[in-house]
């Protein structure tokens, strides 16, 4: 059976693709893929050092889960960055999450989480600061699941009103934002908690990566964090 195996960042660098195919047998789990992975050069000899996580058709798996024939098995390097039940007040929160190349803006954000009931909106931006630029890269439809997950969760846990965040991808030039959190809530304490919830998930598990752009000298890949098992 065929498993398309998806690659990113540091990986997709060195792999000089970001998409391979792999021929394995009936019942094969990860683990064997990855084994086969690591027989690939120099591919296989990042992976040997690079703590990586998968995820199977864009849902996080372990090394015993089982491949099908066309499953996509998606390598998730260290990243540079089901929902509780809700409540009456979480079941009608306004929620928007996008993944994008144009530029972002606060207007729209704010206007994505506004509420009738709302007593403060709360707005985090995160811009280019000290390089010259940054390059991100998403694995997007996965990241967009990912932080749709991550605002229901802070909707549910800090009531709130609504949970918008926008992330770009590409090129971000040196003060320009690179990813918005917006979230309503009726009181500033549960706002606060919420937008800082909704970013640091977003750091700590989306899979985006960003590429450092300096005046003098060569772009690197920021140092990041493996995901939360």
């Amino acid at each position: 059976m065929v498993v398309h195996v998806r690659l990113f960042a540091m990986l997709r660098e060195c792999a000089g693709t970001d998409r391979l195919e792999l021929e394995l047998r009936s019942g094969d789990t990860v683990a064997d893929a990855m084994r086969a992975l690591s027989e690939r050069g120099q591919l296989g000899e990042l992976l040997a050092r690079l703590p990586v996580r998968m995820a199977v058709n864009r849902d996080y798996a372990s090394a015993e889960t089982t491949l099908a024939a066309e499953d996509e098995l998606a390598l998730i390097p260290p990243v540079s960055g089901g929902a509780p039940e809700l409540d009456e007040l979480s079941a009608r929160a306004r929620l928007h999450v996008r993944v994008c190349e144009e530029p972002l803006s606060l207007d729209v954000l704010a206007r994505a989480v506004g509420d009738p009931g709302a007593g403060a909106i709360v707005i985090f931006q995160g811009v280019t600061r000290e390089v010259e630029r940054l390059d991100y890269e998403a694995y997007a439809a996965m990241a967009h699941e990912r932080m749709e997950a991550i605002l229901r969760d802070c909707i549910a846990a800090h009531g709130l009103l609504g949970a918008a965040i926008e992330h770009r991808v590409g090129s971000v030039a040196l003060g320009e934002p690179s990813v918005i959190v917006a979230v309503s809530a009726p009181h500033r304490g549960e706002a606060f908690a919420g937008a800082r919830e909704a970013i640091d998930r977003v750091k700590a598990e989306a899979p985006i990566w960003k590429r450092e752009h300096p005046a003098d000298g060569p772009g690197q890949w920021a140092p990041g964090s493996e995901p939360p098992r």
